[in-house]
């Protein structure tokens, strides 16, 4: 059978992140959500998504296909329940559609000539930004148990102080030395050649995904993810970091989602909490203003590719799309568009051949190409993002 996982209905809910990918290369816990179904189903899987990040995430169609609701996170009774779908036959959780089968994944499908196979089970699902940080802990858990069933952990270090060492999986090639890991409350995943440096001090759930770098002496309170070949330094608390971004140095991050190729200048605060208690609101892209989170906790979400200065500031639920660069003293306000150059005092356009060519040399850094696909990606999302930054 061929699988194909499609954006969904929470495809607009989950910019400025789906700006750049597929619902499906979100990273919550410590894989990604298409990484997580390909682990489970035990092969490659593509997606259906918009047509202007279809080159670079292209689908795969066969004569017979399983399509797959990408926000559903899966777990073993989920994926038996989808592998045997047959013809006109779709699994629903309630009212939601999780997955069904096809011979045309190209063209609509009438779901009320479908077989209804009720899926009755809890399932986690990613339907907003925030649900990223939010249902981390479980999915940190969840990946933290298929990632390391019936394998054997790299012995722990004798120089670091451990609480629930059984709870603790360390890859091949990390290095950890003097460092305090405490398991006890969620477990911790240390990826291949990951380091954490001396003095840093670590609650779990926690992970440490493949060439990461926890700084000297940080401070992280889990669920926290740090994504590939990013580095970490500082406090940090329920945090994401998709990958290749860094917060290298002093500063607070909390309840809060990075994406990929960011850059947090050193002593970068956020706040997560209102100075009055109140929910905390958090601009939809959708309705193109600040809709309720029902969480009293809510910190930075941040799109690829965009950059702060030293010592930036931001409010509580504060939105930075994509290809950002944000500086200067004072509260830059809460929802920054795409393609913003500026701060506190107000933005300007970045141009996209000025963004472009940073985001050339930072990719270069970690021998990744910037190639004239993802030029092409960002172009469609400076184009669309226009009508906010011009408000």
């Amino acid at each position: 059978m061929n699988y194909i996982l499609f954006d969904g209905p929470s495809r607009n809910n989950l910019l400025p992140f789906t700006f750049t990918r597929p619902v499906a290369d979100l990273r919550v816990g410590i894989l990604t959500i298409r990484e997580k179904w390909e682990m489970h189903l035990g092969g490659t899987i593509t997606t259906i998504t918009e047509d202007y990040l279809s080159e670079k995430y292209p689908m795969v169609a066969m004569d017979e296909n399983v399509m797959i609701n990408a926000s559903v996170l899966p777990n073993k009774k989920l994926v038996e329940s989808i592998k045997v779908l047959k013809e006109n036959q779709a699994v629903f959780s309630g009212e939601d559609m999780i997955a069904f089968y096809t011979t045309d994944p190209q063209n609509n499908i009438n779901l009320e000539n479908y077989e209804a196979i009720a899926y009755n089970e809890t399932i986690l699902k990613i339907e907003h930004s925030w649900d990223i940080f939010v249902t981390n802990g479980d999915a940190i858990q969840a990946d933290f148990d298929l990632l390391t069933e019936g394998r054997q952990s790299q012995p722990i270090p004798n120089s670091c102080n451990v609480l629930g060492a059984e709870h603790i999986f360390i890859e091949e090639g990390a290095k950890l030395e003097f460092v305090t890991l405490n398991a006890s409350s969620g477990p911790i995943y240390i990826g291949k050649d990951a380091e954490v440096m001396e003095g840093s001090l670590i609650r779990g759930p926690f992970a440490l995904c493949e060439h990461a770098t926890v700084k000297l002496g940080a401070k992280i309170y889990g669920p926290t993810t740090i994504g590939p070949h990013s580095k970490v330094g500082g406090e940090v608390n329920n945090s994401v970091i998709f990958g290749y971004s860094n917060k290298g140095h002093d500063g607070f991050l909390g309840n809060s989602v990075i994406g990929e190729w960011c850059n947090l200048g050193a002593d970068t605060n956020n706040s997560n909490l209102k100075n009055n208690y109140a929910e905390v609101r958090l601009w939809d892209y959708e309705t193109e203003g600040f809709a309720k989170t029902g969480l009293q906790f809510c910190g930075l979400i941040m799109g690829d590719h965009s950059k702060c200065g030293i010592n930036t500031m931001f409010n509580t639920g504060t939105v930075v799309g994509v290809s950002t660069n944000i500086f200067g003293s004072g509260f830059p306000r809460n929802f920054i568009p795409s393609f913003s150059w500026g701060g506190h005092s107000g933005f300007t356009t970045y141009l996209t051949k000025k963004a472009f060519e940073v985001a050339e040399v930072v990719m270069k850094r970690r021998s990744i190409d910037f190639t004239e696909v993802d030029k092409s990606i960002l172009e469609h999302v400076f184009e669309e993002t226009k009508k906010w930054r011009k408000s």
